[in-house]
């Protein structure tokens, strides 16, 4: 009897992963309440913004600019180790978003 206990016992923890899925269900949604909210301000920067006659570039990292306080709000949530490339990758991502959402915005195609 106390030889299968103790089989019980060593086999036990070694599957405890492949029935139960690892992850932090919390974290993720608070990033994607995050992206939202910075794709929201991007949005509304864009619409507001199609008035001037300034290069589509120019706009768009004015926009980025302009939303970079959910920007950073989003990195840090993503970026738990304050990787300085994640956190560039973060923003950049945010201009090239702002440049889609000016293009949109202009009824200019995109590909």
């Amino acid at each position: 009897m106390r030889f299968l206990l103790v089989c019980l016992v060593l086999i036990l923890p070694g599957c405890e992963q492949s029935f139960f899925m690892v992850g932090d269900k919390g974290r993720e949604a608070t990033i994607g309440r995050l992206s939202e909210t910075r794709d929201n301000c991007l949005t509304r920067n864009a619409s507001a913004d199609i008035t001037t006659d300034s290069d589509a570039t120019t706009i768009a990292r004015a926009i980025a600019l302009a939303c970079s306080a959910e920007t950073e709000k989003l990195a840090v949530a993503v970026n738990r180790d304050g990787d300085t490339k994640v956190t560039s990758a973060i923003r950049q991502n945010s201009e090239f978003r702002a440049m889609g959402y000016v293009l949109r915005a202009r009824g200019q195609v995109i590909f």
